[in-house]
C-alpha cells in the first residue's frame, strides 16, 4: 500500500471518525468490544481502500463492513448467551448510575433483537443523527422506504421494550410474593 493511499484514507476517515465510532459503540454493545470492531473495520477498509469506487461514501462503506464483521462474529458465537457482563460493567462505569446503565442495557438488548437493517436505521438516525437521505444512501433504499423502515423499527423496539418491562415486572412481583410467603 502506498503512502499516498494511506494519507488519502486518513484524510477521509478523520472527517467521519466520530459518527462511525458512535455507530460502532451502539451497534456492538453486548456482541463484541467497540474498539475491536472499529480496529477490524478500519484495517479491512484500509486494505481495500484502492478498490472502493466512491471514496467519498466512506462512511457507508465502513458501516457495511462493520455490519459484516458483527454478523460473522455472531455466527461464531451463536451458542453463547446474550448478556455480556463485561459490556454491562463498561457501560455502568461510563454512566455512573446503575439504574440508567440497566435501562441502556435493556435498550441495547432490544435493539439486538431487531432485524439488522431496522437496527442500523434506528442507530444511524437516532444516535448518529444522520438524515433520512443519508441513511437511504447507506442502505441503498429510497427515502420513503427508509422512513417506513424507521417507523416500523420504532414500533418493534417499543413492543420489545414493553415485553421486556412486563417480564421484569412479573419477575419482581414473583420475587415479592416468594419473599412474603417465606415470612
Amino acid at each position: 500500500m502506498s503512502e499516498q493511499t494511506h494519507e488519502s484514507f486518513l484524510r477521509l476517515y478523520q472527517k467521519i471518525h466520530e459518527p462511525f465510532a458512535r455507530y460502532c459503540a451502539s451497534h456492538a454493545y453486548g456482541i463484541m468490544d467497540t474498539e475491536d470492531l472499529i480496529q477490524e473495520t478500519v484495517l479491512s477498509t484500509l486494505q481495500n481502500f484502492d478498490k472502493i469506487r466512491e471514496q467519498q461514501k466512506l462512511l457507508g462503506y465502513m458501516i457495511t463492513t462493520a455490519n459484516n464483521i458483527l454478523r460473522n462474529h455472531l455466527r461464531r458465537r451463536k451458542f453463547s448467551g446474550p448478556f455480556s457482563e463485561k459490556s454491562f460493567r463498561k457501560l455502568q462505569a461510563q454512566v455512573r448510575d446503575a439504574e440508567v446503565a440497566m435501562d441502556v442495557h435493556h435498550l441495547y438488548k432490544a435493539l439486538n433483537e431487531l432485524p439488522l437493517k431496522d437496527k442500523e436505521a434506528i442507530l444511524l438516525f437516532e444516535i448518529n443523527g444522520l438524515s433520512i437521505d443519508e441513511i437511504a444512501t447507506i442502505q441503498e433504499a429510497s427515502a420513503g422506504a427508509t422512513k417506513t423502515r424507521l417507523s416500523r423499527a420504532r414500533d418493534k423496539l417499543r413492543k420489545l421494550l414493553e415485553d421486556d418491562e412486563s417480564r421484569q415486572t412479573i419477575a419482581t412481583q414473583t420475587h415479592k410474593l416468594f419473599s412474603i410467603s417465606l415470612l
